[in-house]
């Protein structure tokens, strides 16, 4: 499966973005689907991650309440809703797809990966 993000920009801190990450290939409700972030000198920290029909979501404590993912199976996309983004939300944003039961912390769990979408924010 091949992965597409979008959506990334400069926005000031209390706004919103919406990260799209689109998927092509077959079988996309096959595969759980994640969203790490990465900054400079630092791992890729799990942000977000859907199971592959939408009923099971886990959410890191840092964005929890802010952030929300989810998915079109139908479209093969995972979205990131991001409200009262944080200066330190600035990060490169990345979509994961794992064939699985369930989400992996561990990046390195994880088979394809989108290119990244940068998010900045502001203070």
């Amino acid at each position: 499966v091949q992965l597409q993000a979008c959506g990334g920009g400069l926005v000031q801190a209390g706004g919103s973005l919406r990260l799209s990450c689109a998927a092509s290939g077959r079988a996309f409700s096959t595969y759980v689907m994640a969203w790490f972030r990465q900054t400079p000198g630092k791992d890729r920290e799990l942000v977000a991650a859907i199971s592959r029909k939408g009923e099971n979501r886990y959410h890191a404590d840092s964005v929890k309440g802010r952030f929300t993912i989810s998915r079109d199976n139908a479209e093969n996309t995972v979205y990131l809703q991001m409200n009262s983004l944080k200066p330190e939300d600035t990060a490169v944003y990345y979509c994961a797809a794992v064939r699985n039961d369930y989400y992996y912390s561990d990046y390195s769990r994880y088979d394809y990966w989108g290119q990244g979408t940068k998010v900045t924010v502001s203070s």
